[in-house]
């Protein structure tokens, strides 16, 4: 189903790390097909230029690996939408680069914390208002790294290896609320956080990056 299609009622929509990146690709979508969108994002700057660009999207300033944050986040989803029909779990960060002795455990917590524990955090508030619209969709962003890992890049990888195994639980345990769960794992995307990925794995193996 086309997404205009799907979206031809309004449907309300959530999309977390809105203003940047895949997540402001897919809210300039949403936008494009109909719904009505709140974007989130830790980033105030990208928030602003996204307002700007699309003045009916409505914004958020949250990060979804802190639990307070996510409820305030849904909070105003409840006050300035009314309910959800959607939830794009799209936030993440690409995490340390470098061999697993190397990793401290700091930079391993927040890696997962961002990038699985968000997810979970998010889902939890989202399902009760899901359920209470009579179902709807949960789109949980993995990557190709969850499912054929990622050498020097341990904390992404294992995270994107586990919301895949959160979306297959949930669409087991939704499915029969009318509730679908499903996962994107995007390959290579080019944009900023790319660049920084690339540039960090060729100091690790140490190759020029034009070569990595």
């Amino acid at each position: 189903m086309a997404m205009a299609e799907l979206l031809a009622t309004g449907q309300r929509v959530l999309v977390t790390a809105g203003a940047a990146g895949i997540g402001r690709a897919i809210v300039d979508e949403l936008v494009a097909a109909g719904a009505r969108v709140l974007a989130s994002d830790v980033d105030a700057a990208a928030l602003a230029a996204l307002k700007q660009a699309q003045p009916d999207v409505l914004t958020f300033q949250a990060d979804v690996a802190n639990e307070a944050a996510v409820d305030r986040l849904f909070q105003e989803v409840q006050a300035r939408l009314g309910g959800l029909d959607v939830l794009v779990n799209n936030a993440g960060i690409a995490g340390p680069t470098g061999a697993i002795e190397e990793l401290s455990l700091a930079d391993w917590r927040r890696c997962i914390d961002v990038d699985l524990t968000g997810q979970f955090l998010c889902a939890r508030r989202a399902v009760p208002m899901l359920k209470a619209a009579g179902g709807g969709v949960m789109i949980n962003m993995s990557s190709a790294a969850g499912r054929f890992g990622y050498a020097f890049r341990t904390p992404y990888a294992a995270a994107k290896w586990g919301v895949i195994g959160l979306t297959q639980s949930l669409a087991k345990e939704l499915g029969p609320a009318n509730i679908t769960v499903n996962a994107i794992l995007p390959g290579i995307v080019a944009g900023p956080r790319m660049t920084g990925v690339i540039d960090a794995r060729a100091k690790q193996v140490g190759v020029p990056y034009e070569e990595m």
